[in-house]
């Protein structure tokens, strides 16, 4: 395993990050999370990505209503809570019945922060993030609670996920001129058939200093295998990036990936991990096989002219992950 610097906190995270949305009880989690697995199955995949040096996981507390977090704390324990960077999110609402059990007020922030603390078992995080952007509450309501946790010890570092890139401007600025906890990273959806942060997000982040860490990096699972072997989850995750440029991206990536003796799901990894300015994707699973392959992405090599073939069939595409 590789390891970089998070943004400018000077903390050291493995370059590839285990995304835990697919950890949780399907009979917990509702009609969103029915596809997740559960406790044992996730526990061995969090063991063995500590095994290969992975240091670094996110989560949220939305992610099967809480389990997801339940579930990582758990794994967790039994490791050195001091060698591993957690993260999480707060923003989507928990509870049906308490309006303030999602969104980003002081009151939202602080308790769903201290519920996610007890789900994991922890007595800070690493990294709080905030889910989406909250246009109901004033940016520096938030931060001014972010800032809070970091100062009781809740919290170390505090980041962002997808938004327009004028919020995350806006965001940085209210910090500056109020003395408050910057944002240090962003989480935001970026994947070799969604581009559009190109333009103005990554150069925002890059002149800030602010790390990134894109979900979602093999779109939903359209880039792990040839578009025209659909199944039931990736016509529920991956059809709203379907398109003839998607597809002929689609069979440039299998085609690199028989050329080189690797899997689809690699070269697609490796296309991010070759952008510069990409901190650590952040790359879910619940097989121990396919978190190996994975691994194996950081070290691949991809020369100036593979990544140019990848890319030169993308066309600018409708806004996807916070529209």
């Amino acid at each position: 395993m590789e390891y970089t610097t998070l943004g400018d906190t000077g903390t050291k995270v493995s370059k590839l990050c285990l995304g835990c949305m697919s950890f949780g009880d399907p009979a917990e989690g509702g009609e969103m999370f029915e596809w997740t697995v559960g406790e044992e199955r996730a526990t061995e995949v969090i063991d063995r990505a500590i095994e290969l040096g992975i240091n670094f996981f996110d989560t949220a507390n939305i992610y099967s209503n809480g389990d997801s977090e339940r579930i990582l704390g758990s794994a967790l324990s039994e490791h050195d809570r001091d060698e591993q960077v957690v993260a999480t999110k707060v923003w989507g609402q928990m509870r049906e019945d308490d309006p303030n059990s999602g969104g980003l007020s002081r009151k939202t922030v602080e308790q769903e922060l201290e519920n996610s603390l007890d789900r994991l078992g922890m007595d800070a995080v690493d990294l709080y993030q905030i889910h989406r952007w909250d246009p109901q509450t004033p940016i520096r309501e938030t931060l001014g609670a972010l800032d809070d946790a970091v100062r009781r010890g809740k919290t170390r570092y505090v980041g962002a996920s997808s938004m327009w890139a004028h919020q995350f401007a806006d965001a940085l600025h209210t910090s500056e001129r109020f003395g408050l906890e910057r944002f240090a990273t962003m989480q935001n959806h970026y994947n070799l058939l969604y581009r559009e942060e190109e333009r103005e997000m990554l150069p925002l982040c890059e002149t800030e200093d602010v790390g990134v860490i894109p979900w979602s990096p093999l779109a939903g699972g359209y880039l792990a295998r040839p578009h025209e072997e659909a199944d039931e989850m990736r016509e529920r995750t991956a059809g709203r990036y379907d398109s003839p440029q998607s597809r002929e991206i689609n069979g440039r990536v299998q085609e690199l990936a028989d050329e080189k003796g690797a899997s689809m799901s690699q070269i697609g990894l490796a296309w991010l991990l070759h952008k510069e300015g990409v901190t650590a994707p952040i790359y879910g699973t619940s097989s121990v096989e396919h978190l190996e392959e994975a691994v194996e992405a950081v070290e691949m090599d991809l020369s100036d002219s593979d990544v140019a073939y990848l890319e030169e069939p993308y066309e600018p595409m409708p806004v996807l992950g916070h529209e």
